[in-house]
């Protein structure tokens, strides 16, 4: 029986076209993952944010939820012609989005997993981006909110049947985003209207303290926002967005990065030090930094503290991507897309640059719940061929390759980084496995010198040693690191008859030149 202490497994949900399973989590026995999970024909699956379920629809709208923890289905929901589904953050409720035959239809449903009932029914006529989830939950779910014509409306996540408990209203709102956790705040989008700028506010999720905004920031030459909170919810980052750039620079419109905080020590733009595009923008686990990629190619990438203030610069690339994994301590940047594929592996805490390596025709990319693995997956329908699963060490270094006919999905389960141990460990494990290897290599090398004579006449011209590329090296390297296996080769018997013939020659020559004088 596992301690109670101990961390939870690293899981991985695949679905290819013959459905999902669920892999042992690395590190793997013998090399290769594990199914704890027969696989199960399905159309679509997604864990809880918490991990602590999965919601599975068939193909007979059906949806099932699992225990993620040991795989148990707990429930089965009947829903004729889903179209879509939901899971909560913390899996307590699933909403389910059906066609409609007239507007009296309420197709939007919200049901209780744990008694499989419907607590909310609302009538919505089409989904996108803004509207769908159509109730959305903070990361806790102790806020539910939805987006209604020229308003939020508040409900009680305990108790659904009250309704509406209470209204914030906000003319011309096009999209929300409650912060995580806790969920006590709200942020607004109100688009372009006849000549007046759009504008992100801010707003407390209490009743009695929405009487006005806690932050606000207008803009023009604005189509669409991206809302990003941070962690702790006293930071907002915004993506803003226009479909045309008047510089005529960009094909693709301009995008500007603004950042709002909840107790208005800072509302303006982030001071970005290159001209072009905001490509992504991650805020780190602790919600002090945040890292954005932007700028016209060659990319820049920089780390900026809850003040705006630079902190480290992660240089320029072909980059589009930034990924900070869950403990804080080391970042990926990528290239993804329609990008090559290159990818740079920093560790932040010790400010430098680890590896540099590729991840050709990326799809997803997502760090694992205990920070020491990078996972990257090509997948359709993005891409038809060369799908495939690729799992790194935190240092860059491959650990596991496969590839696959079709693959759909490839997502870690959820975990809390609060449940596994630090980064450091690790780290402090491998430094001494290489301080162990350099020294038996040392002492390797004393004892293979040959006799002093024969030394004496060898050094004034060594032979140069057989060429091996890059990336045998850095393979053998990664070998000895992880299996404690010896990189360099053992030689045939040939070569060895032939080393052992020409340590012969010199010697005969260099005993005739020592009679000679």
């Amino acid at each position: 029986m596992a301690d109670a202490n101990s961390p939870p497994s690293l899981d991985i949900l695949v679905r290819d076209s013959g459905g999902f399973t669920i892999w042992d989590g690395p590190p793997f026995s013998n090399g290769e993952p594990r199914a704890k999970l027969d696989k199960i024909s399905c159309s679509t699956t997604k864990f809880s944010d918490d991990g602590s379920k999965l919601m599975v629809i068939g193909s007979d709208s059906r949806i099932s939820i699992y225990n993620s923890r040991n795989l148990v289905e707990i429930r089965i929901l009947q829903v004729p012609n889903v179209l879509a589904a939901s899971i909560s953050p913390c899996g307590n409720y699933v909403q389910t989005f059906q066609k409609f035959s007239s507007p009296q239809d309420k197709n939007v449903v919200l049901w209780k997993i744990e008694t499989s009932e419907s607590v909310y029914q609302v009538f919505q006529k089409n989904m996108s981006k803004a509207t769908w989830p159509s109730i959305r939950f903070s990361s806790d779910e102790a806020v539910a909110a939805r987006l209604a014509t020229n308003e939020v409306q508040f409900f009680d996540p305990a108790d659904f049947s009250k309704g509406i408990v209470h209204r914030l209203r906000v003319p011309g709102i096009a999209a929300f985003e409650l912060s995580k956790a806790p969920g006590s705040y709200v942020a607004v989008f109100v688009p372009e209207s006849k000549g007046m700028p759009a504008n992100v506010q801010i707003f407390s999720s209490a009743k009695e303290l929405q009487s006005q905004s806690v932050a606000r920031k207008s803009f023009f030459r604005c189509s669409s926002v991206q809302l990003n909170w941070s962690y702790d919810s006293t930071g907002l980052l915004i993506v803003v967005q226009s479909d045309v750039d008047k510089t005529n620079q960009s094909y693709y419109g301009e995008t500007k990065l603004n950042y709002l905080t909840t107790d208005a020590t800072y509302e303006g733009l982030v001071p970005l030090r290159k001209e072009g595009p905001v490509h992504d923008v991650q805020w780190s686990y602790s919600g002090k930094e945040f890292a954005v990629v932007y700028g016209f190619m060659p990319a820049m990438a920089t780390i900026f503290d809850r003040k705006c203030n630079p902190l480290l610069e992660l240089g320029t690339g072909p980059y589009n991507t930034v990924r900070w994994n869950p403990k804080g301590k080391f970042i990926c940047l990528a290239g993804f897309g329609n990008l090559p594929g290159d990818m740079a592996f920093w560790d932040y805490l010790e400010k430098k640059k680890l590896a540099a390596t590729k991840a050709e025709l990326s799809v997803t990319s997502e760090w694992s719940p205990d920070g020491r693995y990078f996972m990257t997956a090509t997948t359709a329908p993005r891409l038809q061929v060369d799908n495939g699963i690729k799992i790194f060490h935190h240092n860059g270094s491959l650990y596991f390759k496969r590839m696959f006919d079709k693959l759909y999905q490839v997502d870690w389960k959820p975990e809390s980084p609060d449940k596994f141990g630090d980064i450091a460990e690790l780290s402090k494990s491998v430094d001494s496995l290489k301080l162990e290897d350099t020294a038996k290599q040392g002492q390797g090398s004393k004892s293979a010198k040959p006799q002093p004579k024969a030394a004496a006449s060898n050094t004034s011209q060594q032979k140069p040693a057989a060429y091996r590329p890059p990336h045998a090296k850095a393979a053998a390297t990664v070998q000895a690191e992880l299996f404690g296996v010896n990189p360099a080769g053992e030689l045939s018997k040939n070569a060895l008859k032939n080393k052992k013939k020409r340590e012969k020659q010199r010697e005969k020559k260099a005993a005739d030149g020592a009679s000679g004088s």
